[in-house]
């Protein structure tokens, strides 16, 4: 197997951890407190900022026929997922330029901005946000809830692009071939931030 797809495999239970979260449950139900997501929009605004500057130092790094796709990458994350989370936060009522970034928000973003230091793995660190998001969305895709804002945030993450984007990716990973003991490391670690981003700061 690709070194992506024993990453797939390593992740799988923490995703079903994520699936069994009472935030993401919420959304799936259409039944999540106005208030949380509110507060998880503001949080994952600031992460995605950060985001986009990991795909930025990663394409500083990058062989010649990458750099396009990671600048591409980082365009669609400043340009597309950013607007969602505008869009969404007008009709929340997040203030996203006034948020701070609560604990699990610093500690994920602070740490992937070091991983991004060495191409590889910086990558290994990465996936984890595209993967587990591609995934959550098609988990999710079967789930209709009644409040129209969430099947709209559900219809982002089980998108078709998204999940090319998330292939590519895995593609740019398993051809830069961290060692994998080490990226097995990095993508758990990756995971584990993801869960407990979904318990927002109060």
């Amino acid at each position: 197997m690709k070194l992506s797809e024993h990453l797939h495999e390593a992740g799988w239970p923490l995703v079903r951890e994520q699936l069994a979260h009472p935030t993401v449950a919420g959304i799936a139900s259409g039944r999540l407190d106005e208030g949380v997501f509110r507060s998880w929009l503001e949080q994952d605004y600031l992460y995605l900022r950060d985001y986009v500057r990991v795909f930025s130092r990663l394409a500083w790094q990058a062989p010649e026929h990458h750099v396009g796709e990671l600048v591409d990458l980082a365009h669609s994350t400043l340009h597309e997922e950013l607007e969602l989370h505008r869009s969404l936060a007008a009709e929340f009522g997040a203030d996203l330029e006034g948020a701070v970034k609560g604990p699990a928000c610093a500690a994920y973003t602070s740490w992937l901005l070091d991983a991004a230091a060495d191409y590889g793995e910086g990558l290994a660190a990465m996936y984890p946000c595209m993967w587990g998001y591609s995934t959550l969305g098609s988990e999710l895709a079967e789930y209709s809830p009644p409040d129209p804002r969430y099947r709209k945030w559900i219809a982002t993450y089980a998108d078709a692009g998204f999940a090319e984007l998330t292939r590519r990716c895995a593609r740019m990973l398993d051809e830069a071939g961290p060692p994998e003991e080490r990226a097995r490391e990095l993508f758990l670690q990756g995971m584990r931030h993801e869960l407990a981003f979904w318990t927002v700061p109060g």
